[in-house]
């Protein structure tokens, strides 16, 4: 089997935001919450979960575990949920698990590889991996949970229609994350970037076949109508979404029958917060500033992983020949040939494991400028404002949903001026708005352990 294709395997996008893989690794950094709003919110927490019953309760999802912003989430909810009398368990689909955490490894690797080759062949993503599906209903069996909680199921590990057919008759409570799109469209998991509107009515003559889950052929019809006859008529399914802007769009699709929450996606701010600079060769911000003669400039930051057009690579080119000489743009997440076709202007840097660093190149920039032009919730919006930056964004999916006018501020949709006239009104108020203090403040309402606990009383104990 080729390079190519095992590497897209790898690097399949498994919650529409890729630039979270920066997320949750290297490095804790000492954080700068108030420590009283830190204890009130842990008070909050075990006070909400104090009351709960016991249940059985079990994950599905393509991974669990720090490497991922849906495999964090999915741990975090575990071990909420565990700490207060849950019996949990989770079902994976590939990568490592916590040694810790009650799990069942669902697919072989082999199975893996096979199912996204076929994928390839026969764009039926979703429809393989019948043996491993099967064996992973005979350890719901065992199990015999009360909940069923689904966050990705596509990521070339599952049947969904053995699954589902499953689901259907257990008479068990369903509750299912939506990250993406892909729940409600014959092929791909987003659409924003082109525009499409076709799974509202029926998919056809897929113009995304190049995209993840990538195909040779078009099975896109038969890939919609199929889901829709599966994923509608479970008596007692609940949705969750990170955005208003998801909820919307999943009240437009075959979904619309179930009851759907808005939980927003938390982000660890013992993990992000403000890196002060000092002048001593140990901060890690006096080291960026001379190492890469930042100093007397303002400076703009963009964060993904991995960059292209779709995650705003060539608006930033574009940015870069109109701003003025002021500012200078740091991108984080760039491979080595990306780093090359660069101009001379623009400071490319790879991606970084070390959660310090990537605290840091926040901490340093005076904007995080997010250009993507799909998302459903990024959370480097989150992290940047945690650490004290304001952010400016386009009108993209639910980009804007983290953001106030204290702390960012929101510009139409491949404006570059309008980026422009965004960051000449950050420089010109930010004594009074966009303070380092407003950004934090915002970040503090996305803290995890209020998302957790938003989960518990909004969608386990709420429905």
């Amino acid at each position: 089997m080729s390079e190519d294709f095992n590497s897209n395997i790898d690097r399949v996008s498994l919650d529409g935001n890729m630039e979270n893989r920066f997320i949750g690794q290297g490095t804790t950094i000492q954080t700068a919450v108030d420590p009283e709003a830190a204890a009130s919110v842990k008070t909050y927490v075990h006070r909400a979960m104090g009351s709960m019953e016991s249940k059985r309760v079990l994950f599905i999802n393509t991974v669990v575990g720090p490497g991922n912003s849906v495999g964090r989430l999915t741990e975090g909810l575990y071990r909420t949920l565990t700490d207060h009398g849950y019996d949990c368990m989770v079902a994976y689909g590939r990568g490592d698990c916590p040694a810790d955490i009650r799990s069942y490894r669902i697919d072989e690797k082999s199975d893996i590889y096979f199912h996204g080759l076929m994928t390839r062949l026969t764009d039926r993503h979703g429809f393989y991996s019948r043996s491993a599906t099967l064996d992973l209903i005979d350890q719901i069996e065992a199990f015999d949970p009360d909940i069923i909680h689904l966050h990705n199921i596509h990521g070339y590990y599952l049947h969904v229609g053995i699954l589902f057919d499953y689901l259907k008759k257990s008479g068990r409570r369903i509750i299912w994350t939506l990250h993406d799109c892909w729940s409600f469209t014959g092929h791909c998991a987003h659409f924003e970037y082109v525009g499409c509107t076709k799974w509202q009515s029926g998919c056809q003559n897929c113009e995304q076949l190049s995209e993840y889950p990538r195909s040779v052929r078009d099975n896109s019809e038969k890939n919609y109508r199929q889901k829709r006859e599966l994923f509608t008529g479970l008596p007692d399914m609940t949705l969750v979404v990170p955005s208003e802007w998801l909820r919307q769009r999943v009240l437009q699709s075959f979904l619309r029958e179930y009851h759907t929450v808005v939980v927003p996606t938390g982000i660890d701010l013992s993990r992000f917060s403000p890196v002060m600079e000092e002048r001593r060769e140990d901060n890690i911000i006096f080291r960026l500033k001379n190492k890469y003669a930042l100093r007397g400039k303002r400076i703009l930051l963009g964060v993904a992983n991995p960059w292209r057009d779709r995650k705003g690579l060539t608006q930033f080119l574009n940015l870069n020949k109109i701003i003025s000489d002021k500012y200078v743009i740091v991108l984080v997440g760039l491979t080595k040939a990306q780093i090359e076709a660069l101009p001379a202007s623009i400071i490319g840097l790879p991606k970084t494991d070390s959660l310090e660093e990537l605290a840091a190149y926040y901490s340093l920039a005076d904007v995080y400028v997010n250009l993507t032009l799909e998302d459903t919730f990024p959370t480097t919006n989150l992290e940047a404002l945690a650490c004290g930056t304001p952010v400016v964004t386009y009108k993209t999916g639910g980009s804007p949903e983290s953001l106030n006018e204290s702390c960012g501020i929101v510009v139409e949709k491949n404006s570059v001026q309008g980026i422009v006239a965004a960051l000449d009104r950050i420089e010109q108020f930010g004594q009074e708005q966009y303070t380092m203090e407003q950004c934090v403040r915002q970040a503090m309402q996305y803290d995890k352990g209020l998302r957790f606990i938003e989960y518990i009383e909004e969608v386990y104990e709420g429905i």
